[in-house]
């Protein structure tokens, strides 16, 4: 999900079949605006207006919102693809950086992973020249990513280990601390907002039967992840985003009830508005802080 002013306010969102949609600022409008042939999930403007879509199944990728033409920026790194291209924050200079959520198991085994605890994660970086690298690796389910003010500061959402893991540029690859830790639900989305805060979406609470699947024997887990739908444990409906600071404060924390929207994994601020996407809800949301 992303919003841009060029587009008259406009919001961009994926869903499941693979195409981009723009929602006019009023949601009067509904476009589409390109098919990726993949599951796109997080979407970001670059500087010459294109989008730049991670999709779980293709990869990175830059799509013209004008024409619908779709690049693929990068499908793979050291020779091995990219399984679950989630997430990316764009620096000023033009590097991306974005996360890969496991090398195990691809997006629709999603729950495997989380309950398996693989730790294959990565946060990733493409430079302006097109060199794609591992900056960090053995992350909890590497999900959402923004650069704080400055561009000094990565950060990627640990929806597994519910921290949001701080990588400070000048470090260099490998190193790594937690700007937050011990989250109270799962995140997942991440993104800045025009007010400078980190949001993050907080999915789904601590439920202590999927905390107790964690320590199951694999066995265990794996039986528990081909549960029909209706036995799996979900999230309550509604909505709960939180805004951080720089430092890891918690600034804002809202929840909002709602008996028709729910499984909240994507967020945008904008001028006040929080845009809301869904991992299972065929509509997007806003709300007024």
């Amino acid at each position: 999900m992303a919003t841009h002013g060029r587009d008259e306010g406009a919001v961009f969102t994926g869903t499941e079949d693979g195409t981009i949609w723009r929602v006019s600022h009023d949601a009067r409008r509904i476009d589409r605006v390109a098919h990726t042939g993949g599951r796109p999930l997080g979407i970001e403007h670059d500087a010459d207006g294109r989008l730049v879509v991670c999709d779980a199944e293709r990869g990175l990728l830059a799509v013209d919102p004008g024409s619908g033409r779709v690049e693929v920026l990068a499908d793979q790194v050291g020779g091995r693809p990219l399984l679950v291209c989630n997430n990316a924050a764009i620096a000023e200079d033009g590097t991306i950086w974005f996360s890969d959520s496991s090398t195990v198991f691809p997006l629709e085994r999603w729950r495997d992973d989380l309950l398996q605890r693989t730790r294959t994660g990565r946060l990733l970086r493409r430079t302006p020249d097109g060199v794609v690298e591992v900056v960090v690796d053995g992350l909890d389910f590497a999900n959402g990513v923004a650069l704080l003010p400055g561009d000094r500061v990565v950060v990627v959402a640990e929806s597994a280990g519910r921290t949001l893991v701080r990588h400070r540029v000048a470090d260099g690859p490998g190193v790594s601390d937690h700007l937050v830790a011990d989250l109270p639900a799962h995140p997942d989305n991440i993104a800045r907002g025009s007010d400078g805060l980190l949001w993050v979406t907080m999915t789904s609470r601590v439920d202590q039967r999927v905390q107790g699947l964690m320590r199951a024997p694999r066995t265990v887990q794996r039986l528990a992840t081909r549960l029909p739908e209706r036995l799996q444990p979900l999230p309550p409906p509604g909505a709960h985003v939180r805004a951080y600071d720089d430092t890891g404060r918690v600034v804002h924390d809202v929840v909002a009830p709602s008996d028709s929207f729910g499984m909240v994994t994507g967020v945008r601020e904008h001028d006040g508005r929080l845009w809301l996407g869904s991992l299972h809800d065929r509509a997007i949301a806003w709300l007024d802080r």
